[in-house]
């Protein structure tokens, strides 16, 4: 996009990570190349791949009480559950965003309101959903970024 703004990863909530990427697999011809990775501070099972140009997470809680599991029984059924945007300047971002009526949401992982770092970049959720869609917006770690987030955290 000529703005700087792409989609960085589409959420999926689901039951069972690996039974999805099953589905995911036979029925479609996708997911060839996933990466499985549990996340014991959030709790989740996250299943990476890519369709195309975007980046697909089917996520798992591992918690009945968890922030998927929650959104599953609350709705009744596995779906999308949130659109992680790309923005160039996330604290622009949110200004505009904050400007015409948005309010910061909590990041259910780490606790905290508004921008804040993650392993791929800063990030920050809204509490309007965009047609019942949570949204999430992260500046991505530019390399020299991402080399200083990792010697920091000793990865």
């Amino acid at each position: 996009m000529g703005d700087g703004r792409y989609i960085k990863h589409m959420a999926f909530a689901v039951k069972d990570a690996k039974a999805a990427v099953k589905t995911y697999q036979d029925f479609l011809g996708v997911a060839t190349n996933v990466k499985i990775d549990d996340f014991p501070k959030s709790r989740n099972r996250v299943a990476q791949f890519w369709v195309g140009d975007v980046e697909y997470q089917l996520c798992q809680s591992l918690d009945d009480d968890g922030r998927f599991a929650k959104w599953i029984k609350e709705r009744g059924y596995e779906g999308l559950h949130h659109i992680c945007y790309a923005v160039p300047n996330i604290d622009e971002a949110l200004a505009d965003a904050q400007a015409k009526g948005a309010t910061l949401k909590e990041c259910s992982a780490c606790k905290v309101k508004g921008s804040h770092v993650h392993p791929e970049g800063w990030v920050a959720f809204l509490e309007q959903e965009a047609g019942g869609i949570e949204i999430e917006m992260m500046q991505v770690y530019t390399a020299e970024e991402l080399e200083q987030y990792k010697k920091v955290k000793g990865i």
